[in-house]
């Protein structure tokens, strides 16, 4: 998208300081700036993560991008070749296609941005993923990787 006009907009969106939009035993997530928000160019979530409170294992995203920034605390970052262990203003960028993963495992709590773009709707999959751990409705591995898939999401072996 890009503005053909000539005098600008007043098109400003401003978001104040707010609760977050999920909260469960691992931490928080707030939806920032979702992409319904950025006219689908990029969607900016924070994430909470309580001390131990883990985080996905390595996988990739056909169709956006992900980056992570570290706001407080340690966040083992992986690139898809190493993992690392990131603290307040380490940034890491995985393009399209890129294997990466982000985890909490240390005994304090963490916070990241995360930037999603474009910004694809990414909150349905925390939204869905919160509802599964509040019913505690468990998937067999063929719904998962169905589940995963309907949102982008693509798991490689562990390392």
């Amino acid at each position: 998208m890009s503005y053909e006009g000539s005098t600008g907009e007043a098109s400003g969106v401003y978001v104040e300081a707010g609760t977050p939009d999920l909260t469960g035993p691992t931490g928080t997530w707030r939806f920032v700036a979702p992409g319904s928000m950025t006219r689908r160019q990029f969607g900016l979530f924070r994430r909470d993560i309580a001390p131990r409170g883990g985080g996905p294992d390595p996988h990739f995203h056909r169709t956006f991008s992900e980056s992570f920034y570290v706001l407080s605390g340690t966040i083992r970052l992986y690139d898809g070749q190493r993992w690392v262990e990131a603290t307040e203003g380490d940034f890491l960028h995985v393009p399209k296609g890129g294997i990466h993963a982000f985890s909490n495992n240390a005994d304090e709590p963490a916070a990241l941005l995360i930037l999603f773009a474009p910004g694809f709707a990414r909150e349905r999959y925390f939204r869905a993923l919160d509802e599964m751990g509040r019913s505690g409705v468990q998937l067999s591995d063929a719904e998962e990787t169905a589940f995963l898939a309907s949102h982008d999401q693509y798991m490689v072996p562990a390392e």
